[in-house]
């Protein structure tokens, strides 16, 4: 399967989050999310740190890390139905203006 980025992401996004960041994980972590998102046509997925971890090579603290940089960033939004059940991350697109 084919996906199709918005050139934003790699053209301005990239540079800001490795370069000025200095937030890799954050850049990775990011089109992980895209990818099983909008990527597919999906609002938001449900998911666990862990298997964001695993699926990405992150360990579980840069998984954190990067989770709070891109809230931070207003990059995701992260939604939380019950104290036992995944976050779901929907990810952003800021500079579409929404």
């Amino acid at each position: 399967m084919r996906i199709s980025l918005d050139p934003y992401i790699t053209d301005t996004l990239m540079r800001d989050l490795l370069g000025h960041d200095r937030a890799p994980s954050a850049f990775a972590l990011y089109l992980w999310l895209w990818r099983h998102t909008r990527g597919i046509g999906k609002p938001a997925i449900g998911v666990s740190l862990q298997h964001m971890a695993s699926e990405t090579g992150l360990s579980k603290s840069s998984v954190q890390n990067a989770v709070r940089r891109l809230r931070r960033r207003k990059l995701i939004a992260v939604r939380r139905d019950g104290a036992t059940t995944a976050c779901h991350y929907e990810v952003l697109e800021p500079w579409r203006g929404r």
